[in-house]
């Protein structure tokens, strides 16, 4: 199990924040320019793990350098699946997070809530 997964499951938000690079990157599938910064990407991934009810990891697949993760989660009444993407350094840190997320409904409650959150 990746150290990711293992920190988000137990609710570690600490733990989250330390496997993250300072100059780490997130690509949102709900915004153009990229979110720069650990300190972007711990603000945001605290509110999506707010936001999401019901979350699980489905499913994880690994490769040189990266790390795949598959989740289930539901904002309100809509149920979406994702795809974390995960790219990390030579040190283990994360340096770039790439979520997707399916159906288009479930990505615009999603946005919707991370809006009211975040200014999305």
């Amino acid at each position: 199990m990746h150290p990711f997964r293992a920190a988000v499951e137990s609710g570690d938000h600490e733990a989250v924040v330390a496997l993250l690079h300072p100059d780490c990157r997130f690509l949102s599938p709900a915004v153009h320019r990229p979110y720069e910064g650990k300190d972007a990407v711990a603000f945001l991934l605290k509110n999506v793990i707010e936001v999401f009810e019901d979350f699980e990891y489905l499913d994880e697949l690994e490769g040189d350098g990266s790390h795949g993760l598959v989740f289930k989660a539901r904002v309100g009444d809509k149920d979406l699946m994702g795809w974390d993407y995960l790219k990390t350094g030579e040190d283990g840190l994360i340096t770039e997070f790439t979520v997707m997320i399916r159906p288009l409904s479930g990505l615009q409650a999603l946005v919707a809530e991370m809006g009211a959150r975040v200014g999305m």
